[in-house]
């Protein structure tokens, strides 16, 4: 039997098709087809599970129905690729990986089917989705608009679970955040649980980003993020539901914007010139400055201060890009392993919570100096995909985000245009 580092299957949007070669016999010497196998995805039977990424994802396959079998095993194979796999008659499970094909993530969910079959006989399937974190400026309008909702649907004009996320985010807590090592990592652990609850509402979504040093003429309309009037009171469309947020219990978003949003670029470094910052973490995390913060000061209104910037939901398509940023950079210079020194900035004189082995907070419920007087929001939220990072995340739990160094580590998500190896 093939063993499970070595067994593993690329999957693009379409079809994958499962062939199974045992057929039963019976007295009247007929074939009749084997047809029950259970399919596993994930590792997991739960339905929230059937989603992919660029790095590999855990699954089983087991035969349900072995009776009439003349040989110990069965012989399976993926059709299109040179996966082979031999499944005992006893149901024991036999492990293998499958991950998306980089490039043709999903557009819809279930759009990718692994089907087992007999001859022509479709005999059992399985819906997936490559997920994947998207340029937003390029989503389809029904990518959008899942968003949308989803996002409108946690803030539940002011009362929904957005207002942790909110809080989070305030001058409390931004020493835990901001000005140090740490800047990185938590943001990414932020938007992974802030991803996770939109998923609870909608598995199909992920957090797109804008990509700041392009123009993102689809993304500043009335149907996506909104379009600022001359007083900076951002107006949407009559059927986008951002129409309805509120923060602080006051409704609507303040932006102002120092570019033109339909052909320009936030007042921001490129992308090749944060990438060149530097091979170390110690340099590269410079882009807290320029890009990150030129992006936000790219505007009037809440996103340009730390204690407001939350209030707008266009902060976390931004902060999606930093993280994109930091993704492509680790994956230039390979600084997955936090055990390597140039993967991260370690310091004793890094302030609590800004170094590897440092829980970070609000994840860790830690109140009271030099930690904020609260801890929004409970533990970092589950996921029916990967378990990691946990409800309370270290630092460095937050480095290996594909699994590379440990499979444990991974995440749960990846880019469009970060490639896993």
């Amino acid at each position: 039997m093939a063993s499970t580092a070595s067994v593993c299957a690329v999957f693009s949007c379409q079809a994958v098709i499962i062939r199974c070669s045992l057929l039963k016999t019976v007295p009247s010497s007929q074939n009749i087809p084997l047809v029950t196998v259970d399919l596993q995805i994930n590792n997991n039977t739960n339905p929230q599970a059937q989603y992919l990424t660029w790095a590999p994802s855990p699954c089983r396959i087991r035969l349900t129905d072995p009776s009439g079998a003349s040989t110990p095993l069965v012989d399976v194979t993926l059709s299109g690729t040179t996966l082979s796999l031999q499944l005992p008659i006893d149901g024991a499970s036999v492990p293998f990986f499958v991950l998306g094909r980089f490039g043709q993530p999903s557009v819809s969910d279930g759009d990718v089917r692994i089907e087992v079959r007999d001859g022509t006989t479709v005999i059992h399937q399985v819906p997936v989705m490559v997920r994947i974190r998207k340029n937003a400026n390029t989503l389809t309008p029904a990518e959008r608009d899942r968003f949308l909702s989803a996002f409108a649907q946690l803030n539940d004009q002011g009362h929904g679970r957005f207002v942790d996320f909110r809080n989070m985010h305030t001058n409390a807590g931004s020493p835990q955040a901001h000005g140090a090592p740490g800047f990185l990592p938590w943001h990414r652990a932020y938007l992974l649980d802030l991803e996770r609850e939109l998923q609870a509402i909608d598995p199909s979504v992920t957090l797109p980003y804008w990509r700041f040093d392009q123009a993102a003429p689809n993304l500043f309309t009335r149907d996506f993020i909104g379009v600022s009037d001359e007083f900076g009171t951002v107006n949407f469309s009559a059927n986008n539901p951002l129409q309805f947020w509120v923060t602080d219990g006051v409704p609507g978003i303040s932006r102002r914007p120092f570019f033109n949003t339909g052909t320009g670029s936030a007042n921001v470094i490129s992308e090749a010139q944060t990438l060149a910052l530097g091979n170390r973490y110690a340099s590269f995390q410079d882009l807290e400055g320029n890009p990150h913060g030129f992006a936000h000061t790219s505007f009037g209104g809440s996103i340009s201060s730390i204690p407001t910037a939350a209030r707008d939901p266009l902060f976390f398509l931004l902060h999606a890009n930093v993280d994109r940023l930091w993704a492509k950079w680790q994956r230039r210079f390979d600084r997955f392993d936090p055990t390597v020194a140039a993967s991260f900035d370690s310091n004793p004189s890094n302030p609590i919570g800004h170094n590897l082995l440092d829980s970070m907070w609000p994840w860790n419920g830690v109140t009271g100096p030099p930690r904020p007087p609260t801890a929004p929001g409970g533990g970092l939220a589950s996921s029916p995909t990967v378990n990691a990072p946990g409800p309370q995340p270290r630092v460095q739990d937050c480095l290996d985000y594909q699994g590379r160094i440990e499979a444990a580590a991974q995440l749960g998500f990846d880019y469009d245009d970060v490639q896993q190896s």
